[in-house]
């Protein structure tokens, strides 16, 4: 257990790579292929340097970083662009401290990533939450429409900003103009999480993006769709609404003192291929994604979700490279699909939930990952509907099916949620318990409950938990997902706050 002379995380890395599989998750650039020549010619160690001379502060940019963040501000015509090297984490925490202080209102939907809760919590503000819009056959959250942000400003017209995310980790979007132009009627700024959308501005086949919608801040996660290394993004300021010293000082909060290099030079050598050949990628990407598309698309028991449907209030719009497909027809979760694709060749998709698998395909990706892809899922889907019909039977996905409902329904909150007090009040209270899952109806929640992915959460610091809530968390857990944000990983347990007269217990 000691043995000193192993690597195992390295190790590990080797033996992913070296098992070749056919790559749809993030990064963008899969085991190099898609780098900048420029920057995978180099010996990369020799370049992880820090401030040293000439080579400027990431925190005080006034040379060739300044340069590096105003070229990229200048390919997505935002008025300042901030490198990240903290991910577009530390961008949406920004973007929440600098739009809104404490006991101030922010209108966020409730499928916001963690991070835009951990700005909650460091702000002091106060969520006004509204619901995006739901698609039943494909059991996912979709577009947030117009009409519940207005509807959100006349619960709340104090309301200071509105944070959305576009698009949503299945490539769905909000119709973005129409809710900057409500932003601006109501004085409030508009922010975006576009962690998902780097890649949107390069082609006029996929949905516009957010600064070209009108958004007052942006971040995004270039390494996501645009080619740099994991855990550098941009965020980009697309008007004068919003104060850029601001943003740089709730940056210095959140961003580390000893910023990569290697994350600072790979962004900067990703904008400018996308600069120079944006175009041509994105045309491989979405041929690459038509072909896998038309293939599961004649698949008996698979369905894809098609960028074609868009234009409902569910699904605004869609990114056509975000391939999202189900073979639940086949009798197959999407738990279980994405499990067998890689066990059995070798095919990593990004994301799986009850009823989809979500595959992202870049410019990176090649035609032999296409037809890995289509090949594994055809046979997957036909051993299963060959069981079936062998038994007599159509076959069953492993959950529970409820006779009133779609079973994915389980694993969805679909009421608003009820706060008893802001998030950063429940976080940092040190009166709290813990109790049995089972008898934390009616409580309110010191943890935030994440499953992930998608990293989306279930509940949040302030809530009141409840029955609904048990049930999808106790879902989750028979899915075999992975929780962060509790204290207890399985959530057997739950942190609630303590009720008068009980003392605080820790949470071992």
């Amino acid at each position: 257990m000691n043995n000193q002379e192993r690597m195992p995380l390295l190790e590990a890395l080797e033996a992913f790579r070296d098992g070749s599989p056919a790559y749809f998750r993030i990064p963008a650039h899969r085991f190099l292929r898609g780098l900048n020549p420029a920057l995978c010619g180099k010996d990369l160690a020799a370049l992880d340097l820090s401030e040293a001379e000439g080579l400027d502060d990431l925190h005080q940019a006034s040379g060739p970083i300044r340069e590096a963040q105003d070229l990229a501000a200048g390919l997505f015509h935002a008025r300042q662009t901030f490198f990240l090297v903290n991910g577009t984490t530390c961008g949406n925490e920004a973007m929440v401290l600098s739009a809104v202080c404490e006991g101030e209102k922010i209108i966020v939907p409730r499928n916001v990533h963690k991070s835009v809760l951990m700005g909650l919590i460091m702000s002091g503000a106060t969520p006004v939450y509204i619901m995006p819009e739901y698609l039943e056959e494909w059991d996912l959250w979709g577009s947030v429409t117009p009409e519940a942000v207005e509807e959100a400003f006349c619960r709340e017209p104090e309301s200071r900003a509105v944070l959305l995310v576009s698009p949503t980790y299945y490539g769905i979007t909000s119709d973005l103009e129409r809710i900057a132009g409500i932003c601006r009627r109501h004085g409030a700024l508009l922010l975006v999480d576009e962690a998902h959308g780097s890649h949107l501005y390069f082609s006029d086949r996929l949905p516009k993006g957010a600064l070209a919608c009108g958004a007052d801040a942006v971040a995004q996660s270039f390494h996501k769709t645009a080619g740099s290394f994991t855990q550098s993004s941009l965020l980009h300021l697309g008007t004068d609404r919003i104060d850029s010293q601001r943003v740089a000082e709730n940056l210095h909060l959140v961003q580390s003192t000893s910023p990569s290099y290697l994350l600072m030079a790979s962004l900067d050598a990703a904008r400018r291929e996308l600069a120079v050949n944006g175009t041509a990628m994105m045309e491989k990407a979405l041929r690459l994604a038509r072909q896998a598309q038309e293939g599961l698309e004649k698949i008996p028991g698979v369905r894809v979700l098609d960028d074609q449907a868009a234009g409902v209030p569910a699904m605004f719009d869609k990114d056509a490279t975000r391939l999202v497909f189900s073979a639940s027809d086949a009798g197959i979760s999407g738990y279980r699909l994405g499990e067998l694709l890689y066990e059995r060749f070798r095919v990593s998709p990004e994301l799986t939930d009850e009823e989809n698998v979500v595959a992202v395909i870049t410019f990176a990706n090649e035609p032999e990952d296409v037809s890995r892809l289509v090949k594994g899922v055809e046979t997957l889907a036909g051993e299963s509907l060959a069981a079936g019909t062998a038994s007599g039977s159509v076959p069953q996905k492993e959950r529970v099916e409820d006779p009133d409902r779609k079973a994915g329904r389980e694993f969805q909150i679909f009421s608003m949620p009820r706060q008893a007090m802001t998030p950063r009040e429940a976080y940092f209270s040190q009166t709290w318990e813990t109790l049995p899952l089972e008898e934390t109806a009616g409580r309110v929640t010191k943890e935030m409950v994440v499953p992930y992915p998608p990293g989306i959460p279930l509940l949040c610091p302030g809530e009141i938990v409840t029955g609904e809530h048990i049930r999808a968390i106790q879902k989750y857990r028979e899915a075999r997902c992975e929780f962060h944000g509790t204290a207890d990983r399985t959530v057997k347990t739950l942190r609630v706050m303590a009720v008068t007269g009980t003392a605080k217990r820790s949470a071992g």
